[in-house]
């Protein structure tokens, strides 16, 4: 067996050069061109340009002064005195004569594309000013180089440049109060407390507040992020909620939260079950209430994670009013409701505008007489969805009382078990028959109820359900 070859080495250095008012030369006018001006003009150079005609976007920009056009013929003496020099031209050969004479003068070169006669080259760079991530692959592969920037952008928040600058601002500060040796463990402290979420969230006084407490000797706060996880695929998940699960000490979670979308926090982060199951309670609501203030007043970073919005029917609203009362900071992650999801991935659009106008949310739980305290008149109407949390055990009373009020009895009406996972399953039928089908169908995992016209074009627009059996049918054949 012979040995997997070792990478080449890349024989590019990565440096960041300061080029605010150094003079730049680009020879090229196209869209190529244009390109590495727009990266260029965030460092704020003097950008002079060489070409036979300059497109649109570069004539607009030397009009407003923003580049200079030195004309069309590329000589060698325009290259003397400048700090970088860039050739971005359709012409190979006058691309190498700008690299030759660049190198002559000992000045960075770039020629576009063609990696060999360049000095330098130019990263993927993902811009969070005044921090920046430069990914290079030496020229070898520069698509996967941008492949990995999409991901890794992705991940970074859009206001992670107001956290660098803040921190850049405060080091006199800090500098001021603390020793060299000591400076260190409060930046790590501060950036993995509330104070860095805060500046992320574009408050700078609250984050200011938190770095003075610091100094002032302070524990670091606790803080609660009550996060919604979305329905149960965990490519639903927001960015937000994936960082603040990478973050979190301690998760308390329900029950309908799949191990996929768990696995996703922080490994070393104690998990508390909290979960409840229709007629049973694992813990009391207050109980959950009063253990998320105890936890941050222990200056844990407290992850309340549930299923779908915590804001739709999910109790978040009981659960940030304990947290205000008691002045525990917090914050709310918004995630993609089962209704919206659940409904997307069945094929049954919520609106649509020949069959529904309208979308109301209810929940099927019964009270304690097994009556459900609904507004029927308002429910049972034409020209709306109604979709129905908890609907599974009182799936026959909603049907009859759906028709009892005036609905047809062939009206459509759909269940989504475990809906946008592998595991979904959609039981379609009306309002006569889908208790029967539903019954017949042994259903136990999450649902959700949809009532109304839209459930019509489930057939037509069912995707998910044609996208799964595609990648099953292209899986390769084990053994």
């Amino acid at each position: 067996m012979s040995a997997t070859p070792l990478a080449a080495p890349n024989p590019f250095f990565p440096i960041s050069l300061r080029l605010q008012g150094a003079r730049v030369l680009l020879v090229g006018g196209g869209e190529v061109a244009a390109r590495k001006v727009r990266l260029l003009l965030r460092a704020a150079p003097i950008i002079e340009i060489v070409a036979r005609e300059l497109n649109e976007e570069l004539a607009a920009l030397a009009a407003q002064g923003r580049v200079q056009f030195l004309g069309a013929a590329f000589e060698p003496a325009q290259i003397v005195g400048c700090r970088l020099v860039i050739a971005a031209t359709d012409d190979r050969a006058l691309n190498r004569q700008v690299a030759a004479a660049a190198d002559a003068a000992n000045i960075p070169v770039n020629v576009v594309d063609d990696p060999a006669p360049s000095s330098f080259i130019t990263p993927a760079i993902i811009d969070r000013a005044p921090l920046q991530v430069a990914i290079s692959s030496g020229g070898a592969a520069p698509v996967l180089a941008r492949r990995l920037r999409e991901r890794i952008e992705a991940m970074l928040p859009a206001q992670l440049g107001q956290l660098a600058g803040f921190l850049q601002r405060q080091r006199a500060r800090v500098a001021d109060r603390l020793p060299t040796s000591e400076r260190r463990a409060l930046w790590e402290r501060f950036l993995d407390g509330p104070g860095a979420e805060r500046l992320l969230r574009g408050d700078e006084a609250g984050g200011d507040a938190e770095l003075q407490r610091l100094l002032d000797g302070a524990a670091p706060g606790g803080e609660v992020f009550l996060v919604g996880a979305g329905p149960g695929d965990p490519d639903l998940l927001t960015f937000r909620a994936l960082r603040l699960m990478q973050q979190a000490d301690v998760v308390l979670y329900d029950r309908l939260l799949p191990t996929a979308i768990l696995d996703l926090v922080r490994r070393d982060a104690e998990r508390i079950f909290v979960g409840k199951r229709r007629s049973q309670h694992a813990v009391p609501q207050d109980e959950i209430n009063a253990e998320l203030v105890r936890l941050a007043r222990a200056g844990k970073r407290v992850l309340r994670l549930k299923g779908g919005d915590p804001f739709i029917f999910g109790r978040g609203g009981e659960e940030i009013e304990t947290l205000a009362a008691a002045g525990i900071a917090f914050q709310v992650v918004p995630g993609i409701t089962a209704a919206s999801g659940c409904a997307a991935y069945a094929g049954i659009p919520l609106t649509h505008r020949d069959y529904a106008q309208a979308c109301i949310f209810v929940t099927g739980h019964a009270r304690a007489d097994g009556k459900l305290a609904l507004n029927w008149p308002l429910l049972a109407q034409r020209g709306q969805t109604v979709v129905i949390y908890m609907g599974l055990g009182t799936l026959p009373q909603l049907c009859a009382e759906f028709t009892a009020q005036g609905l047809p009895a062939d009206w459509p009406a759909a269940l989504i078990e475990e809906g946008t996972s592998s595991a979904q399953r959609v039981i379609s039928g009306t309002l006569a028959d889908l208790p029967a089908k539903v019954a017949a169908a042994e259903v136990r995992g999450a649902s959700l109820v949809i009532v109304g016209e839209v459930v019509r074009l489930r057939e037509k627009l069912d995707w998910f359900a044609r996208h799964a059996s595609t990648q099953l049918s292209e899986r390769p054949l084990a053994g």
